[in-house]
């Protein structure tokens, strides 16, 4: 910094305020100190510069992902980094693998690094642990699933009636033999959409202890392996819901490897790329992860600036796609 205001002919603390963009400097001396930076290849050293700038802010935050590799968590990420990129503010992103002693450990690792706020997806029973940092008022938002122990902003999708949904759409086309597979059921998420279909299974009159549930399916494999298991029953479904993508995934191997895609019906929970050229197109249950990023990084912004009011949690409707999968009928 000495260097910069040295070529720049100002003070250190002129050098200072430009690079913190703050007032106080003309824009002819603003250019003058960029331009030395600029031949000097100086860059600002926001951890440092932390301590000093008003309310330690290292224009930075922590965002904790079940994983930054699946879709839906991606999409949920480019949003928050565009709607935070106009603020200079940087994400640092982290896969929990939705492991409870990840996530605590993660955030101490955010916390660590002095972030301005955190946007979490939490998969321990509780967050309370985080209840001292909240207090000195650390903005938080949570995403996708809903915090226990702490009071704080939540933006989360409408799982339940996603679901139900998902069940009556299927029903419509005169499906009464359904099956339900889903994620680990220690996951919020994916208990609130296990109860959404099954509920309106019971509102159809179908009886519920018909429906095979089939849950703990993590990943794509296990998703592939538990429907083909299911479609090689004697009493195989003739629809399927699947209630995440990567189960989604499983479940369109498994029907293309018996060649029962155009024979069994198929609605997944949360919409993917290529979805619509497949042979039929996979019908869903679509999320609108930019639209959680984006209310997310709302919530949080407002937070850091100063926003006190009581938290609350804001619900993203879910929305019903129609590509051919869903709309199958049942034999004879």
């Amino acid at each position: 910094m000495r260097h910069v205001a040295a070529l720049a002919g100002v003070g250190i603390k002129t050098v200072s305020r430009v690079m913190n963009d703050e007032p106080g400097v003309s824009e002819a001396t603003r250019q003058r100190v960029l331009g030395a930076s600029q031949q000097l290849n100086y860059q600002l050293d926001m951890a440092a510069g932390s301590l000093r700038r008003a309310g330690r802010r290292t224009l930075s935050i922590g965002l904790l992902l079940p994983s930054v590799s699946n879709p839906f968590s991606g999409e949920i990420h480019r949003a928050l980094e565009d709607s935070l990129a106009a603020r200079g503010i940087a994400v640092f992103a982290a896969s929990l693998d939705d492991d409870p002693e990840r996530e605590r450990a993660l955030v101490a690792a955010f916390l660590g690094r002095r972030v301005d706020g955190l946007v979490l997806t939490p998969i321990a029973k509780s967050q309370s642990y985080v209840i001292p940092e909240h207090s000195r008022d650390l903005p938080m938002v949570f995403i996708d699933r809903e915090p226990v122990g702490i009071e704080a902003d939540a933006v989360v999708t409408d799982n339940a009636v996603g679901s139900a949904m998902a069940a009556s759409h299927l029903i419509a086309q005169g499906h009464t033999k359904l099956a339900y597979l889903g994620d680990r059921t220690d996951i919020q998420t994916a208990r609130e959409r296990r109860r959404g279909f099954i509920e309106e299974v019971g509102r159809a009159a179908i009886a519920t202890s018909s429906v095979p549930v089939l849950e703990g399916l993590h990943d794509e494999d296990s998703a592939r392996q538990a429907a083909l298991q299911l479609l090689t029953s004697e009493d195989p479904p003739t629809a399927i819901f699947s209630s995440q993508n990567l189960v989604t995934f499983g479940v369109m191997r498994a029907l293309k490897e018996l060649g029962a895609s155009k024979r069994v019906a198929l609605v997944g929970f949360d919409d993917f790329t290529l979805a619509d050229m497949m042979e039929p197109g996979v019908t869903v249950i679509a999320q609108h992860p930019d639209r959680i990023g984006k209310l997310a990084a709302e919530r949080l912004l407002a937070r850091i600036d100063g926003d006190h009011s009581p938290a609350q949690t804001y619900v993203v409707p879910s929305e019903l796609i129609i590509r051919g999968s869903g709309e199958l009928r049942p034999p004879g």
